[in-house]
């Protein structure tokens, strides 16, 4: 319906409330007859029928946005909640890790702590450090700590190697790199690459007191500078601004190696008040939280909690399918995390008493999916699921918070759509392209049932619609779109292709680009093929995503051409384990005698796709599958095919 039909019809709503105590039952029927004449009977039927979940979202977003007002008015961050929730439950548990237990007083101390030791060292606003480190309790109060004297820390995805690793690190200028003792071998394979040549520090963690007397060359060890370093604030020290770049976090975007993305102090604690209030976490909720610390999922949504409001929070080294619920029972957790590639991993792992022995009452996470959703709530007996949605560099957040099985979140049918700071458009199927028309041409907006983008509505000052980007302002420009809705207006793309319901549910349908998602992380093609480059030369190669029944994401595949038959495949596979994380290492490889190319000189990736790994689409192409994180590969053979495909090997 057009916008001029929608402000009618309010009219008549209102008039129809105005009116209403006054006026003879007839005059209301009247009123509401016009209002359906503007307004087909099934859209008020729909409104009607959403209504208490729109209300109750609007009624917590409400209380998100004034929260984040009165933290905008005081100047707060994360930091300075830490310091506030520090003094009113100094000796409550804020982290625990394995055996140890960390009180919100330690790990407000240790950040103090930090600040002195880099603001000694000269480090000031504006300044960079990277973080490379595994999950352990000094991960939060090091770039707590940091924060505080209004340096950035790049939290450094803690998998990368080599080039991945040196690019991360480049990328961001870092004045320094911090590095838990498990990773310096890892930096210091890089370091001689570094163009910012940062100072490089090295610490221990608690469970690490055996390192302290390692000495490493390069490396100046960060522990004996905290141990005699005040606990205190700084006098005359300027705290950081409500505004001000707290962390990047690095994402594999749509193309090319990890990109930083930007997270303010204001899009942190926006982040961190939508966890709480959409999850109705309180003070006395524990959540056990096995994700990266250098994620967003991890690092705002489970540790963010913990640092502004006093939830206390279970750290984990890595996940563990059979151990999730057991550590759930063991720390008396309310909240778990979860991705959703874990959520199919434990309902892998055998049958055990702590199934249903736990306290967990509620889930927080993204892309558990549909085919196992029930199956899960059930066989674990999760009272609640709150699933979100969301880039870190981008402000299309959503969330489902009222367990509606598969989606990812919902726009307010109360809304029209012109009021509505999200939506899809349609794009071209192929090249993921946004379709225009119209002599303004602008992009066409999807109905309920058709495929499209998810793109949102930037607006400069509202902390829920702002853009921040990348650190790279140029790949930051190409996640903006002008002119969508209206001449002149501006969106951000997500890259994301969803599917909306006539009750506003939206619903994951695909990823756009030259990145999918596997095992929990974005893999991009580009760095995945510039690694096969490496490893085999100029051959041509197409990486790409395909789907296996049952799993979540798309598993890797690579094209390759060798049309003398010269590849080794065991020297490929040895390399890219070398060259790339577990997860951005191709599942499967194609081994073609050629592969089609565009006028423009391009390879054509979407037919490739569409034969996917299944032996009998691929003429006398041979296809290998990885039966090891070592790179080791075997044929794929038709009987083998059909095992993967029924489930019977992993994935």
């Amino acid at each position: 319906m057009e916008e001029a039909n929608y402000k009618l019809l309010f009219g008549v709503l209102g008039a129809i409330l105005v009116v209403g105590p006054y006026a003879s039952w007839l005059q209301i029927l009247c009123l509401c007859a016009i209002a359906f004449y503007l307004w087909n009977a099934k859209k008020i039927l729909i409104i009607l029928r959403t209504l208490p979940r729109d209300l109750g979202f609007i009624i917590k977003l409400y209380r998100i946005i004034r929260k984040n007002k009165r933290l905008k008015r005081k100047n707060g961050t994360p930091a300075s909640m830490l310091s506030d929730v520090a003094r009113k439950y100094p000796e409550r548990p804020c982290l625990l890790f394995e055996d140890q237990v960390w009180t919100f007083k330690q790990v407000n101390e240790l950040s103090w702590r930090v600040a002195q030791v880099f603001h000694e060292l000269g480090l000031r606003r504006g300044d960079v450090v990277a973080l490379v480190s595994t999950n352990r309790p000094e991960y939060v109060p090091i770039w707590v700590g940091l924060s505080r004297l209004g340096v950035i820390t790049a939290l450094v995805n803690n998998t990368l190697r080599h080039m991945a690793l040196q690019h991360s690190l480049n990328v961001v200028n870092a004045k320094a790199v911090i590095a838990s003792a498990d990773l310096c071998s890892a930096v210091a394979d890089v370091k001689g690459e570094l163009t910012s040549s940062p100072k490089l520090f090295k610490f221990c963690g608690a469970d690490q007191k055996f390192e302290l007397d390692v000495s490493l060359p390069g490396f100046d060890l960060l522990n004996k500078l905290l141990d005699n370093a005040p606990c205190t604030p700084i006098d005359g020290l300027k705290p950081p601004d409500y505004k001000d770049e707290l962390i990047y976090i690095y994402t594999s975007g749509t193309t090319g190696l990890p990109k930083a993305a930007v997270l303010r102090n204001s899009r942190y604690l926006f982040g961190t008040l939508a966890s709480v209030y959409f999850a109705g976490l309180t003070k006395n909720d524990r959540i056990y939280n096995p994700l990266p610390l250098y994620h967003s999922a991890g690092g705002v949504v489970g540790i963010g909690p913990a640092i502004t409001h006093g939830v206390s929070c279970v750290i984990k080294p890595k996940f563990s399918a059979s151990k999730y619920f057991e550590d759930c029972t063991k720390y008396e957790c309310t909240v778990g995390q979860y991705i959703g590639e874990m959520c199919r991993y434990l309902l892998a792992a055998p049958p055990s008493e702590y199934d249903q022995k736990h306290k967990v009452r509620v889930m927080l996470g993204n892309g558990l999916k549909m085919n196992i959703w029930q199956q899960f709530v059930d066989r674990f007996n999760i009272r609640g699921i709150v699933e979100f949605y969301g880039a870190t560099e981008g402000n299309t957040n959503i969330a489902n918070i009222d367990g509606t099985v598969g989606a990812i979140g919902f726009q307010p049918r109360l809304l029209p759509d012109f009021l509505n700071p999200m939506g899809l458009v349609k794009v071209n199927e192929v090249t993921g392209e946004v379709l225009r028309e119209g002599p303004d041409n602008l992009c066409i907006r999807c109905k309920p049932g058709e495929p499209g983008m998810f793109v949102g509505k930037i607006k400069e000052g509202d902390v829920t619609r702002e853009f921040h980007g990348y650190v790279d302002k140029q790949a930051s420009s190409k996640k903006v779109t002008t002119n969508v809705f209206k001449k002149g207006d501006k969106y951000f793309v997500s890259g994301d292709i969803l599917v909306m319901d006539e009750l506003g549910y939206l619903f994951f349908k695909d990823r756009t680009g030259d990145t999918f998602r596997w095992k929990g992380e974005n893999v991009s093609t580009t760095e995945v093929e510039n690694a096969i480059v490496k490893a085999v030369g100029l051959r041509d190669a197409c990486v790409y995503g395909v789907e296996i029944p049952n799993t979540d994401g798309k598993a890797g595949m690579a094209t390759i051409v060798d049309s003398d038959h010269s590849l080794n495949i065991d020297e490929l596979g040895k390399a890219l384990a070398k060259f790339l994380p577990s997860y951005a290492q191709p599942m499967f490889i194609r081994l073609a005698k050629t592969i089609d190319m565009t006028g423009t000189f391009k390879l054509k990736k979407f037919n490739l796709q569409k034969d996917g790994f299944n032996p009998a689409n691929v003429g006398t192409d041979l296809i290998y599958f990885r039966v090891s994180k070592d790179g080791d590969f075997k044929e794929l053979t038709p009987s083998l095919y059909e095992d993967i495909i029924a489930g019977k090997v992993q994935c």
